[in-house]
């Protein structure tokens, strides 16, 4: 099939390609030149009331198809997107920022990962049933919400919008779903690959736009009855402020401020490899990124010695180019807001170890929007740098002494997405893992995901879980039925 981007994006609504209804749309730019590469609809409430009318229309045929039929067309836009993957890999590459072999090798296959693993849940989903007392039979009927809303975010944009969409379409809803508009390219095309797929008219419809003017329309819609969201903490309570007096099932994964705990008896290499990867990849943009550096007092030094040399090694370049570490940051608001909270940590008292400062790339990027990767020492847990979510390039470093005080460093703020543990002790491990407020915790590694595990943060990074089973039970209702003998 052919993947072509035109330069005014459309929306993708009960099976085909509309511009939005008021005539509206926002800039596309590419991070890495600055420069406008195409317009994107900034569509509305009209807009919204179109796709949910399509999705209504659909729902009760896709509602009671068979799990083999939803599983053989959900597996198909898996290998569609296999099939397509230089060419969402460049777009994605040209949306984002990021280094071209990062969305070849990890955004790109997610993506179909995400299609084809829900693609097998919608043929293994089962429910319950409990017998009493040789009497009574309740069994649980597990039934599709109906229609639901799925907002994604810019830092993994078809990784993460898929990981929304495939579980909700599997479990026999129909979705309306909002990728970022500041990365819409992508979710274009998979429009286009869920046509070619056999996806049928109206099950998925996807909009473009920006948050008041269209996600706040696709909170607020009466009949849209499930809201799944990813994205900052504040837009997540702008949400739930809607939401929650219409009674929406809501799940929200939002912020994070992750801390790494390093121990002195840990795999030095490894904890060093990966701890480059936990601070910096994708630009310091996933929300599982490690932000706070807990290091043991006795190896604090040697951490610094170690580590400092391996980041300024982390060149930022051309993300098209094999040899770049680092790519653009997402947008120029982004990387006006990263830069400042660079400036806040010095004025904070902070000591940059290495970075800190904007980048000019020669050539095509000479306008893009790079910022080296950054070390800062000196700051204790309290301070905003250590408080609040930064979301680039940008770590601290803080030593402990005991096992009680790296955990107090590790609870020390209003977020509990991720943590990483780096020990050789696993009873330790264990113990700090099991006192961490953390919703994930890693030890000895980093991002590795078995998408059947619970995804979610607590506190203020979120509220529910994706993965698995859990988010096949979060797009369905659950209905008890009783039957005497």
């Amino acid at each position: 099939m052919q993947l072509d981007i035109p330069y005014h994006l459309e929306n993708f609504i009960d099976g085909d390609f509309f511009p939005p209804l008021k005539n509206e749309f926002l800039d596309n730019i590419n991070p890495a030149t600055g420069l406008m590469v195409g317009k994107i609809p900034n569509s509305t409430a009209e807009d919204v009331e179109a796709a949910v009318i399509a999705a209504k229309k659909a729902f009760p045929d896709w509602s009671s198809s068979s799990s083999e039929k939803r599983f053989r067309i959900l597996n198909r836009i898996a290998e569609l997107i296999e099939e397509n993957l230089e060419t969402l890999t460049l777009a994605e590459t040209n949306d984002n920022g990021k280094p071209l072999w990062l969305s070849n090798q990890v955004d790109i296959p997610r993506a179909s990962s995400n299609f084809r693993f829900f693609a097998t849940a919608a043929m293994q989903f089962a429910s319950e049933s409990h017998s009493q007392q040789n009497h009574s039979i309740n069994y649980t009927l597990r039934q599709p919400i109906g229609i639901v809303g799925c907002i994604s975010p810019w830092n993994l944009p078809l990784y993460l919008f898929t990981w929304k969409i495939a579980p909700a379409l599997a479990a026999g809803n129909c979705v309306i779903a909002k990728p970022s508009e500041v990365t819409p390219v992508t979710a274009y095309l998979l429009g286009k690959i869920c046509k070619e797929a056999g996806l049928p008219n109206g099950v998925l419809n996807i909009l473009h736009g920006d948050g008041p003017s269209c996600g706040e329309a696709i909170v607020k819609h009466p009949q849209i009855k499930a809201i799944s969201f990813t994205g900052s903490t504040k837009a997540g309570e702008k949400i739930a402020s809607i939401a929650a007096p219409m009674f929406k099932k809501l799940s929200l994964e939002l912020g994070g401020k992750n801390p790494n705990i390093i121990f002195a008896d840990c795999d030095w290499k490894k904890m060093l490899f990966n701890t480059i990867r936990s601070s910096f990849g994708n630009q310091g943009q996933i929300c599982l990124c490690g932000s706070r550096i807990l290091i043991e007092a006795s190896v604090y030094e040697k951490f610094k010695t170690d580590f400092i040399p391996w980041v300024e090694k982390l060149n930022n370049g051309d993300p098209l180019l094999e040899t770049s570490k680092q790519g653009a940051l997402v947008s120029k608001v982004h990387f006006e807001k990263v830069l400042q909270c660079i400036e806040l940590a010095k004025q904070e008292g902070g000591k940059i170890l290495c970075g800190g400062h904007a980048v000019k790339i020669e050539g095509r990027c000479e306008n893009g929007y790079f910022i080296a990767p950054t070390v800062i020492e000196n700051l204790g847990p309290n301070c905003r740098t250590n408080q609040e979510e930064i979301f680039g390039p940008v770590v601290t470093l803080q030593p402990f002494n005991t096992i009680e005080e790296a955990l107090e460093l590790a609870n020390a703020t209003d977020y509990g997405l991720a943590a990483t543990i780096w020990t050789q002790d696993i009873s330790k491990a264990n113990l700090v893992a099991s006192k961490i407020e953390s919703g994930i915790v890693w030890i000895n590694c980093w991002l590795e995901r078995d998408l059947r595990t619970p995804f979610g943060g607590i506190k203020n990074s979120g509220v529910g879980r994706e993965g698995g089973w859990e988010a096949m039970k979060f797009f369905t209702e659950a209905k008890n039925v009783c039957t005497e003998y």
